[in-house]
């Protein structure tokens, strides 16, 4: 029989899918993948909808997308015409790229990058630049993004807050990046689904904002990051009239629609006042700083986060000898405890060290025995700290 699609076919299960396995198998407490384990604020679902809303959005959602736009960000948008609400912010940045690229063009992506990105990316027939960020501070390598660029730059696809590294991007690297997409002519697809989760001071600042740059970036949201309910998929885009349009007629062959309950819900959650999102940033803001004092007790650096569900940790002070996979398969099997090798989130699976991924968006207590279950596993003197053990 002809062959199936080479780039999908080859394309490993993702490393969330396989420890998120693993820790079931093993009865672990679950610090891979990034969901919260308490329910979101409650809304009421029966209120009788429930057939095929508008394709790009229930009204009331599209319109809750401006007001937030323009509340915390000055923007002005325009509901009917400027959003696109996706089934979540996975088809966003699917759509999105779909609306821009056609094969052969090219498109920066920064390393370490969320696992759909390349891969879509690809499969639109696009050409990826990457461009890496180095531990620990994960600042912009400015004259390597300046090189990724050229004639064929159709867009930077720009996550911040980042996942993995929990970075935010400052006003400086912004505008270094807008200067870039204007001498290139080129269009920024931003990923921004932890704007709302920020931490020490740090303030998302959104890309559109700057100016000139309204007309280039398509800005992408998600109800699951900032409403704690991951599992609804809920995401919307917001991008000027003409881009948008483009965005919606990829959406309609994507999914169509998405499940007008859950999206009258979202309109309720993003009309809440500002306590919500403070509240919101302090309680994720305490449970980094508790997750992370507490691998750092364990004798692991933990790298800055100024945002996002994610720490990433030093695991060399240890001394195990294994690479960053084989260390989370580790503390999985032995420890009872999954994390994410950071390796999964570059290109060629290397990584720049002894790094793993910890999310710390859980409850206080699932934390606490974590870090426990590690310290009791490190601490018996029989471990093997080796790849096999």
């Amino acid at each position: 029989m002809k062959p199936v699609n080479a780039l999908l076919a080859n394309t490993g299960t993702p490393i969330f899918t396989v420890m998120s396995a693993l820790a079931v198998q093993h009865r672990a407490i679950n610090l891979g993948q990034g969901f919260p384990d308490t329910d979101g604020p409650a809304a009421a679902l029966r209120d009788g909808r429930n057939q095929y809303p508008p394709m790009t959005g229930v009204a009331e959602l599209r319109q809750a997308v401006a007001a937030a736009n323009a509340r915390h960000y000055g923007l002005t948008v325009d509901p009917d015409r400027e959003v696109v609400v996706t089934s979540g912010a996975t088809e966003a940045i699917t759509a999105c790229l779909m609306a821009l690229l056609d094969p052969g063009d090219e498109v920066v992506l920064i390393e370490p990058l969320y696992d759909t990105y390349l891969p879509v990316v690809k499969l639109l027939g696009a050409v990826p630049r990457l461009v890496r960020l180095a531990p620990p501070r994960w600042d912009l390598p400015r004259a390597e993004l300046a090189a990724a660029f050229g004639p064929r730059t159709k867009a930077i696809l720009l996550n911040s807050p980042m996942n993995p590294t929990g970075k935010v991007f400052t006003a400086a690297e912004l505008a270094f990046i807008a200067d870039l997409l204007v001498r290139h002519d080129a269009y920024a697809v931003c990923d921004e689904v932890y704007e709302h989760l920020t931490f020490d001071g740090w303030r998302h600042i959104p890309l559109m904002t700057l100016p000139g740059l309204w007309p280039r970036c398509l800005r992408i949201g998600s109800a699951g990051k900032t409403f704690s309910l991951t599992g609804w998929k809920v995401g919307y885009v917001t991008a000027p009239a003409p881009l948008a349009q483009v965005v919606a007629k990829a959406h309609q062959n994507l999914t169509f629609t998405t499940p007008p309950n859950l999206q009258r819900a979202v309109a309720v959650g993003l009309a809440k006042d500002e306590g919500y999102f403070a509240a919101l940033s302090r309680s994720l803001q305490a449970k980094r700083d508790r997750l992370g004092a507490g691998l750092a007790g364990l004798g692991m650096t933990v790298l800055p986060a100024m945002g996002s569900y994610f720490i990433t940790a030093d695991y060399g002070g240890l001394g195990f000898a294994g690479d960053d996979a084989a260390f989370c398969r580790h503390i999985t099997e032995s420890a009872g405890v999954a994390a994410i090798p950071l390796s999964a989130f570059y290109a060629d699976l290397s990584s720049p060290g002894p790094y793993a991924r910890f999310a710390f968006c859980k409850q206080d207590g699932v934390l606490d025995e974590a870090v426990a279950r590690l310290a009791r596993h490190f601490a018996t003197p029989t471990t093997k700290l080796t790849a096999a053990g």
